[in-house]
């Protein structure tokens, strides 16, 4: 088959570009680097020309709430436009559990806005929906630190490596689409300060834990969302032996 991944060059989709060529498919990573723009269209006519299938894993440059609505409802529908006059048969899409349980979030609504361009777009479909990537805790963790201390919420996440979520959408790229969601998750529930003394734990660096339920981009959310239900998929790799390793 021949399979567009639309942001194929960041962090998730050039895992999947390069399982998907593993298993011998025909593979296209569409970026505004390769001279695919989504948000404008351009580039989107050649790349998706004889495609059977196309992957969305790519991601709003600003996470400000009325920037992320426009890129993620504008090239949601750049792209199943070209989809449907390329004939293309499935389109993947990657969102993020509980996307729809916070609405005073700007970035999850534009999250929900792309989902829903999708499922109106006229392109058989299927969205994977992810907890949040263990790449993610070191971040949240920088942005929340002031002096020596790192001040995390208890908030309860339920984290992943983004190699399995990587792993999943290209299992589903090359599946039927199922015109619905599948929710994936890590194996393992942890408070998110807990998460940050495990990561200090592995790799110390003077600093040290504080739990303070005000702090974090997540402050607020309400417990459970990040998790997912009881019909989540665990994926098999641990926070402790994914730090381990990286």
């Amino acid at each position: 088959m021949k399979i567009v991944v639309i942001g194929g060059t960041g962090l998730i989709g050039s895992q999947v570009v390069a399982l998907l060529r593993d298993r011998g498919h025909e593979v296209v990573a569409a970026a505004p680097s390769t001279g695919v723009d989504t948000f404008t269209g351009d580039g989107l006519a050649p790349a998706l020309k004889g495609a059977d299938v196309v992957v969305d894993v790519s991601n709003s440059p600003s996470f400000e709430a009325d920037a992320a609505l426009d890129f993620f409802t504008r090239a949601a529908r750049n792209v199943t436009a070209a989809e449907r006059d390329a004939g293309v048969r499935h389109h993947v899409a990657l969102s993020i559990v509980g996307v729809d349980q916070v609405p005073d979030y700007g970035y999850y609504r534009a999250k929900v806005a792309q989902e829903e361009a999708v499922r109106a777009g006229g392109v058989p479909y299927s969205i994977v929906r992810a907890t949040q990537f263990f790449e993610f805790v070191g971040p949240v963790m920088d942005m929340s630190t002031q002096g020596e201390e790192v001040r995390l919420p208890s908030l309860r996440l339920r984290p992943i490596a983004s190699a399995d979520v990587a792993a999943a959408v290209a299992d589903a790229a090359q599946g039927a689409p199922s015109n619905g969601v599948r929710d994936i998750a890590g194996p393992e529930v942890h408070r998110l300060d807990r998460l940050g003394e495990i990561a200090l734990t592995a790799k110390p660096d003077g600093r040290s834990v504080v739990t303070d339920e005000t702090a974090s981009l997540f402050a607020g959310f309400p417990d459970g969302v990040l998790t997912g239900d009881a019909t989540v998929h665990p994926a098999a790799t641990r926070y402790e032996d994914w730090l381990r390793r990286n």
